[in-house]
């Protein structure tokens, strides 16, 4: 949720990069902590350390199919010189009331069994006849134990160290020892684990859910046909998967008109299952910029501190933005560009913060790097600008990939990293160390 409005400034004022992601972060606040169950806070950051209630494993088991014996009944064991122990019995994995072996003695044991009391060490299958009697268990054999429920005698031709075979109780984890720390995001290790010392549910922030719509009069769905003037939707599907991959429960709504009262009503009916909004398009100077038109005001007097800002910022590609809260719960908008390169920036730098802030997580942004700038010619940026151009990086160099224009979706396709020109540089020659911004 968003608790206070941004900083305003002239209209005139041009704020930097750093300026509007601070107030960004500054007015984004965590989600509230939920019980969920492991597989619904999959993906979702712990809010709580997790302590060990029960060890793992919790009671010697084999980590073999076959014999549980005593060490001294094994030593000196050979295939000439065979020990030959009476079978007393089963112990399977989950069995209760384990029997008792002594001296002379032996149980045949699986994975996962638990040790029985008496016994020292485990003898694989292979080690022995399987109690056949034909000697060692070889190839198919070797996988398999005489008959359920069978005894009679085993004979083992190698000897055993104690608890060889055997995964101690405790071994992978301890009663009482911290399981995941609060601030863990929960992947399918963590889920398991969780599993495994047996919570069912754990205390998480959910994630986030981003409604994004995209607005247009000239935008046709895929699989549509285009009429003379229009084009596809891209930034929608663009924006929605990039709040996926962030870790968001994401909601893409169809494009909506250029009519500022449609606008309004469509994102209003989206409030509620919106913990952030994310619009693209509609937000320059143009007399059909209905973003603008929809959502500059300061605000409903029933929800004070509630509306949304429009500024110019010092970067390229992306310099129309708008930042601020809608509706009674104060929920946080991003207003994007339309054009599809600026749009994606903008939310890689943006947005993407925003929704791991909401997420609860410390290291919101994407990794950067320096690297060597490869390329045919000067890289060349306006003066005053932080401009942020599609790049291919590989093993400390880094590459431009297509031009400048902020419709190039093909060259974004093939980019996975940003190159960052700072704003007091308007050339940069090949060989130069730049920043560069890693995507994904």
């Amino acid at each position: 949720m968003s608790t206070a409005a941004p900083r305003t400034a002239g209209p005139d004022h041009l704020w930097s990069v750093d300026e509007h992601l601070d107030d960004i972060l500054a007015t984004v606040r965590p989600l509230e902590p939920i019980e969920l169950h492991l597989l619904d806070a999959q993906g979702c950051v712990l809010v709580e350390d997790v302590t060990v209630p029960v060890s793992l494993p919790p009671f010697d088991n084999s980590s073999m199919d076959g014999y549980a014996v005593r060490v001294a009944d094994v030593a000196g064991a050979s295939e000439r010189y065979p020990a030959a122990l009476e079978v007393v019995g089963d112990v399977a994995a989950g069995a209760a009331g384990l029997l008792h072996v002594g001296p002379g003695q032996a149980a045949r044991i699986m994975t996962g069994a638990p040790l029985p009391p008496g016994a020292e060490t485990v003898v694989p299958v292979e080690w022995t006849d399987g109690g056949l009697g034909e000697g060692p268990a070889t190839g198919m054999r070797a996988r398999s134990l005489a008959p359920e429920g069978a005894t009679g005698q085993v004979n083992v031709y190698r000897p055993a160290e104690a608890r060889a075979h055997v995964r101690a109780q405790g071994s992978d984890v301890k009663a009482g020892d911290r399981a995941l720390a609060a601030g863990t995001v929960l992947g399918p290790p963590q889920i398991s684990l969780l599993a495994a010392i047996g919570r069912g549910t754990v205390r998480v922030r959910p994630r986030p859910r981003v409604v994004v719509l995209s607005t247009g009069s000239e935008l046709v769905q895929p699989d549509e046909e285009l009429r003379p003037g229009q084009i596809y939707d891209s930034n929608s599907f663009a924006l929605t998967a990039a709040a996926r991959d962030a870790g968001a429960i994401a909601y893409r709504v169809g494009a909506v008109a250029d009519d500022a009262t449609t606008l309004r009503d469509t994102i209003e009916d989206q409030l509620v299952r919106a913990d952030l909004m994310v619009t693209t398009g509609g937000v320059s100077v143009g007399a059909y910029d209905v973003v603008k038109e929809a959502l500059s005001y300061a605000g409903d007097e029933d929800e004070p501190g509630s509306g949304v800002e429009f500024r110019k910022l010092a970067m390229q590609p992306g310099k129309p933005q708008g930042f601020g809260s809608i509706g009674p719960d104060h929920t946080p908008l991003l207003a994007l560009p339309g054009n599809p390169v600026s749009s994606y920036v903008s939310f890689e730098l943006f947005v993407r913060p925003a929704i791991r802030t909401l997420m609860g997580l410390t290291d919101v942004h994407r990794p950067r790097v320096r690297a060597k700038l490869t390329a045919d010619r000067a890289l060349t940026s306006p003066g005053g600008r932080r401009q942020f151009l599609r790049g291919r990086y590989a093993d400390g160099t880094v590459a431009p990939v297509g031009g400048a224009g902020s419709h190039l979706v093909a060259a974004l396709a093939q980019a996975n990293a940003l190159i960052v020109v700072p704003e007091d540089a308007e050339s940069v020659a090949p060989g130069t160390e730049v920043e560069v911004v890693l995507l994904g």
